[in-house]
């Protein structure tokens, strides 16, 4: 107690770990002290060990006395020390303990104006308006028919009547496409070449031979016009035809050779 009767103030970690680390501060230029002692009284007993042995002596006896003296001081440093580590170990302590106390009344005081039925109460609100959303977004999103009912199959007839009608089209349109004819090469002959004698009457051929084969030519015309535009039926159809007019063509032909000669 003081004079006052005021009680003494309490030391606090910070004061205590200060005041331990300025006696050691202390103990450790004392230690200095002393070594220097000691390499001085060492050095006096090496120049009178010859010479006169009591003072050499004597400085042994006072070299061995600050050895123990510095013994002392480092079994207190070393005290010191841990006590320091210890304190400053629990002062670290005493902090987290502090922060996470202010965090668990941070908590509790959070935690105080909820409640587990509000809490569960306010979550199933929120999943309510989420699948009231879903199903207005469903709604907005199905295709209004206007009051008509439509027959996906009358719908799905009229379009293969359409295309129907436009594949016709395509077709009645290829009949009248000119056929070319290979272009006649314009070089002069450098000799002249005998002409054969002209085909009598029964080697000629026919009218109707020549329509069959003009017919045969707007076929396969049209086969290779069907080939461009990749309609597949009408192309094995046309071609079909093709040989089998070719055949009618080559038939007759050797029928009339064989007429005429």
């Amino acid at each position: 107690m003081h004079l006052f009767g005021r009680s003494k103030p309490k030391t606090t970690p910070k004061d205590a770990i200060i005041r331990l680390r300025e006696t050691l501060d202390m103990l450790e230029k004392r230690e200095r002290y002393l070594q220097a002692k000691i390499d001085n009284e060492l050095k006096t007993a090496k120049l009178n060990a010859t010479k006169n042995k009591r003072a050499a002596l004597m400085a042994l006896k006072r070299k061995k006395t600050f050895e123990t003296q510095i013994e002392k001081i480092s079994g207190a440093r070393m005290t010191i020390e841990t006590q320091m580590l210890t304190i400053e170990n629990a002062n670290v302590n005493l902090e987290a303990m502090n922060a996470m106390k202010a965090g668990a009344d941070a908590m509790k005081q959070i935690h105080g104006a909820m409640d587990i039925n509000k809490v569960d109460q306010t979550m199933d609100e929120i999943r309510d308006q989420m699948d009231l959303a879903n199903e207005i977004s469903d709604a907005i999103s199905q295709p209004v028919g206007f009051g008509v009912d439509m027959d996906e199959d009358e719908l799905n007839a009229e379009l293969e009547l359409l295309e129907q009608e436009e594949l016709d089209t395509k077709l009645l349109g290829l009949d009248n496409v000119p056929i070319s004819a290979p272009a006649v090469p314009q070089t002069e002959p450098t000799a002249a070449i005998a002409q054969p004698p002209r085909p009598t009457k029964g080697q000629m051929i026919d009218e109707d031979e020549e329509a069959e084969l003009a017919e045969l030519k707007a076929s396969m015309a049209r086969f290779f016009s069907f080939v461009s535009l990749g309609i597949a039926n009408a192309v094995l159809t046309d071609m079909s035809l093709c040989f089998i007019r070719l055949g009618n063509v080559v038939t007759r032909l050797r029928v009339s050779g064989s007429v005429n000669k």
